[in-house]
């Protein structure tokens, strides 16, 4: 929404090359009720509680009568009229404004509008961006040392988590599982073997609720969240012992307290030992061998 519809007062800002960041400051003297639509996408991070009472509605696709509650950090798309219900008097806020045509590249050009996508973005639940447009809020406000750089760099990796939260959407709506990025997320932390991540962490990861991640998570891959977390651990295991990584070794690098636990937790997942893993894998290369020495 352009400045014209607040009392605001940037504090200080920063331009980049495909928009601008700002830390603002508004005051209103009574309950506020505005509608705008701006000329640039419009991310904010209220660094001040928002009250319950705050609410938005995208007037041209819900009607005048259809709100839903504003989150702490929300975007407000270039060109949708929106209207904007408060009785929140002051508010200090961290400010991305994108040019539509700049971050093409990015939100794509044909990028739609749904209802889905409407409701999630007035109230953006990624741990991500808000920590990103926090970690932006205070390069502006005290920059060092290539502060306009880092602003730039901060400011093109808020934009590229957008486009993730807004490609998910769909992708969750329409397969009911996860979306391809957030699979990756989730692979990607497991490959960190030195730790056995939780469902809790994994969910704030997603951005997602621990109920929804385990749901979603077996439509996507067929099998309990839990049990992939084993396997992917068991493999990685499996890997290091066969490599010849003693038993005490492979306990520690996987995060273990003590390498019996590690070896009660291998033959849960396995059925054997890792002493037996690892000779029955030597049996399966010695014969290996043995049947190619034997064929020349």
């Amino acid at each position: 929404m352009d400045k014209q519809f607040y009392n605001t007062t940037v504090e200080a800002e920063c331009k980049i090359g495909f928009g601008r960041a700002e830390v603002v400051r508004k005051h209103w003297d009574g309950p506020i009720d505005i509608s705008g639509a701006g000329h640039q996408h419009h991310l904010e991070l209220s660094l001040l509680p928002m009250t319950v009472t705050s609410q938005g509605c995208f007037v041209d696709h819900w009607g005048p009568h259809r709100f839903e509650p504003f989150g702490d950090v929300f975007l407000l798309p270039a060109q949708q009229l929106v209207r904007a219900k408060s009785d929140c008097r002051h508010q200090n806020s961290i400010v991305c404004r994108f040019d539509p045509l700049a971050v093409e590249k990015w939100f794509g050009r044909n990028l739609e509008w749904t209802d889905c996508r409407l409701q999630s973005i007035l109230n953006i639940g990624s741990n991500r961006i808000r920590h990103l447009l926090f970690q932006m809020g205070g390069e502006i406000r005290t920059p060092g040392f290539a502060g306009e750089t880092m602003v730039e760099l901060m400011a093109a990796q808020i934009a590229i988590e957008l486009t993730r939260f807004l490609q998910g959407i769909e992708e969750d709506k329409h397969s009911g599982g996860l979306s391809p990025w957030r699979l990756n997320l989730i692979d990607e932390r497991l490959d960190d073997i030195s730790s056995q991540p939780s469902l809790g962490e994994l969910a704030g990861l997603c951005d997602l609720s621990v109920r929804h991640l385990t749901r979603a998570f077996r439509i996507s891959r067929g099998r309990s969240i839990g049990d992939y977390i084993a396997e992917q651990r068991a493999d990685h295991a499996k890997r290091l012992i066969a490599s010849g990584m003693s038993v005490k070794s492979v306990a520690y690098t996987m995060g273990f307290s003590a390498p019996s636990n590690f070896t009660a937790a291998f033959v849960r997942a396995t059925g054997e030992t890792p002493r037996q893993y690892r000779l029955r894998v030597a049996g399966g290369m010695a014969k290996l061998f043995s049947s190619r020495n034997d064929t020349h």
